[in-house]
């Protein structure tokens, strides 16, 4: 086994974070978990 993570970028449905999950993806990004912000929202939030 490569011990390899694996990351999906561009989710936007739970639908397709479900299937992600189960064919063995383990990090998911996009919109479905956070829309984008400015570097000063970012900031003041975080």
């Amino acid at each position: 086994k490569l011990k390899l993570k694996f990351i999906a970028e561009g989710v936007e449905t739970f639908e397709q974070a479900d299937y992600l999950k189960d064919v063995g993806i383990h990090y998911l990004q996009g919109y479905v978990f956070g829309r984008p912000v400015s570097i000063n929202e970012f900031i003041e939030n975080f």
